[in-house]
């Protein structure tokens, strides 16, 4: 299986000062574009002893400051990123020829900000979030389900549900952020932002 690449390029002259507007600029073309789940995100981490894992989540904010997730941190990609905060994220944005990968450094956020999203989460997200001891094993289904349900009984619609303790949001601080554009003949564009004394430099990168 092999698909073509007859996308226009990408040159260093169509590149914004930094690369978080340059992420803006291609997030709003994503989600115009009418691609599923944009904000959706491979996280790659590595533990203490170098082994590699990754998995999809979703993107549920970015400023100059990083890419902000959230999850359990006593989850695989949590106990990850105490031992080693090297993380990289991949935006995999088939549908219109383009990638974006983050490289960087995770560091959680603040209690108010994640309290302050998980407001913002559906009722029943808001349940998952404690009924779920992330990555860890779980019997059965039905267990899952009857924790659920006990959550349910105690925290019904329309009550304030607490953040979990064990629950928040890492953000990801970038020292390179790498453009990907598909190109025919598999000369694609890849520009890459590299943070140099403060400063962001971009270079070009065989494809």
């Amino acid at each position: 299986m092999r698909a073509k690449y007859r996308d226009a390029g990408l040159d260093e002259s169509d590149l914004a000062a930094d690369p978080i507007e340059q992420f803006e600029h291609w997030f709003t073309q994503a989600v115009d574009s009418g691609l599923h789940e944009p904000n959706a995100m491979v996280v790659a981490t590595a533990d203490a002893a170098g082994r590699p894992s990754t998995r999809t989540v979703l993107l549920k904010r970015f400023d100059r400051r990083g890419f902000v997730f959230f999850t359990n941190y006593g989850s695989r990609k949590g106990q990850d990123i105490e031992a080693n905060p090297a993380v990289s994220l991949l935006f995999p944005w088939h549908g219109i020829a383009r990638q974006v990968i983050v490289s960087g450094t995770a560091e959680r956020t603040g209690r108010d900000e994640t309290a302050a999203y998980f407001r913002t989460r559906p009722h029943g997200s808001q349940l998952g979030a404690w009924a779920s001891d992330q990555s860890s094993r779980v019997p059965s289904r039905a267990r899952l389900d009857q924790l659920y349900a006990e959550l349910a009984d105690r925290y019904p619609e329309g009550e304030d549900v607490p953040a979990p303790p064990q629950w928040g949001g890492y953000r990801v601080v970038p020292e390179a952020v790498e453009f990907w554009q598909g190109r025919e003949n598999r000369l694609h564009d890849r520009l890459r932002y590299v943070r140099k004394d403060g400063r962001w430099a971009v270079e070009r990168l065989c494809p």
